[in-house]
Formats: structure tokens, sequence, C-alpha cells
């Protein structure tokens, strides 16, 4: 792992940069106007997301180092990619992005939190070494200090910056998967058998979450538009991060693969789900 060791707190940190770049404080002031909208993405994506993952796990017994990678990626919030699907499915964006803005900033605390947990509940020992405040900070050096970075940049250079931020996402994207590429040359003797493990565990939680929030969405949201934002944000999770954080944490490659497994999965569930939805609209 000693690529993706190396390359992951990188790329990170540039995705979040990115991410702080198509950033302004009216996203996360927008909250306060749809507050209801608001707080069933958060909800379903902070509460019911990792309790999904786990009962995923728990069904498929799988074993502790992939059912614990699956609680990571079901921990990591939602990526740009989130918000760029969201618009090509004509999902309400702006709710996208401040669930994005939002939830990645909780991620120092809610992500350790989750992933201690689970782990403890798995019966997976976590080093004494490794503890929630040092798991918090340095995830704050590689998520939150880019992110304000990136909001203050553009704060000094908002026309340039707008003008440019599509450049920006395809630029994150590549970085997504430059790390993933490192993951499949470190472990080319192995992903396969990996990936098989990890295949229908990912896929069902991807497909079911997606699902799920989507009906949450529709029973307590304002419109059509925040249902597929939702299941979106969902279903679409910030795998860097989750490798990042599996790296951290982990020496053995199998915390990783549900991330990598979820990353090629999502994208085709994702694309799918938005010709559905578009059909039946």
């Amino acid at each position: 792992m000693e690529i993706v060791t190396k390359i992951a707190p990188i790329c990170l940190a540039l995705i979040m940069l990115g991410l702080g770049l198509g950033l302004s404080v009216k996203d996360f002031t927008r909250v306060l106007k749809t507050p209801k909208d608001f707080f069933v993405g958060f909800f379903s994506q902070l509460v019911v997301l990792p309790i999904v993952a786990l009962g995923v796990a728990l069904a498929l017994d799988l074993s502790a180092p992939l059912a614990v990678g699956l609680m990571i990626i079901a921990a990591a919030p939602g990526g740009v990619t989130s918000n760029v699907l969201t618009k090509f499915a004509n999902g309400d964006v702006a709710l996208s992005i401040s669930l994005t803005a939002v939830v990645s900033l909780i991620s120092i605390i809610s992500v350790p939190f989750v992933v201690i947990n689970s782990a403890e509940f798995l019966g997976v020992v976590v080093s004494k070494n490794i503890s929630m405040t040092g798991i918090a900070l340095k995830m704050a050096l590689v998520v939150t200090v880019p992110v304000i970075i990136g909001m203050i940049i553009r704060g000094f250079a908002e026309n340039f910056i707008s003008s440019k931020i599509n450049i920006i996402n395809k630029l994150t994207g590549w970085l997504f998967i430059i790390v993933f590429a490192a993951i499949w040359i470190e472990e080319k003797d192995n992903i396969l058998n990996y990936l098989a493990q990890a295949g229908l565990a990912v896929l069902i939680l991807n497909v079911t979450m997606m699902l799920i929030a989507y009906f949450i969405a529709k029973k307590f949201v304002s419109g059509i538009a925040q249902q597929k934002c939702i299941a979106l944000e969902c279903g679409l999770q910030n795998g860097t991060l989750a490798v990042f954080v599996a790296t951290l944490m982990f020496d053995d490659i199998a915390y990783m693969i549900p991330t990598a497994a979820y990353a090629l999965t999502m994208y085709i569930t994702g694309f799918i789900f938005i010709y559905i939805l578009k059909k039946s609209n």
C-alpha cells in the first residue's frame, strides 16, 4: 500500500480544495431557507446509510476487514460527483452542494465515530495509537483546511474561479481515478479476488440506499428535484476520503477493497438510476 498511502492524502487535499473553490458562504446558509429538505438528506446520509451498510455486512456475513471497509465507504460524505450527476438528473443542485459541503466538514467527526465504533462491534481491534481525536485532526488537515482555503481563494477571484469550475471538477475527477489506479497497480494480483468478495455487498448497499433515500425523500421533502438529489447524494460517496481513512487506520489492503468496488459500481448504478428517473418523469 506504499504508493496509495503516499498519494491518497495529496489527492484528497486537492479534491477538497477543488470542492472549496466551488463553494461560498451561501452554500452553508442556504440550509436555513429549506431546513426540512436539508435535514432529510443529512439524516439519510449520516444515520440511515451506515445502518444499512452494517445490515448488509451482517446479512452477507462478510469477513471483518471487508465489513469495516463497507462501513468506511458508508461513513464517507458525498463528493463533487454527486453534485455533477444531480445536475445531470435535473435534481436540486443547490441542495446537493449544501449537503456535500456541510457533511464533508462534519466528516472529520462523523467518519472516525462511525468507523471506530463499527470496527469494535465487528470484532476488529483498533490500534491503541488510533483515537477519534487523532483521526479527526489528521482529516481536518486534508479535508477542512483545503475546503476553507478554496473558499477564501474563490472569495478573492469569484469571476475567474466561476468561469473555470467545470475544468476544476474534471481535474478532481482525474485525481479520484489516480487513487484507484494506484490500488489496482499495487494489488493487481489480488484485486479481482477482492472485488469478487466485495462486489455483491457494495452493489446491494448502493442500490438499496439510493432506493431507501429516494422513498424517504418522497415522503418528506418538497419536490421531485429534491428527491433525486438526496438519492444520489446517498449513493455517490467520496471514495478518495474513504481510501485515506482506510490507510490511516489499517495496514491491510482488504479494508480498501469495498471502496474500490463501490467506486466502480456507483457510476454504473448512478447513471441507470438517473435514466429510470428521467423515463418515469
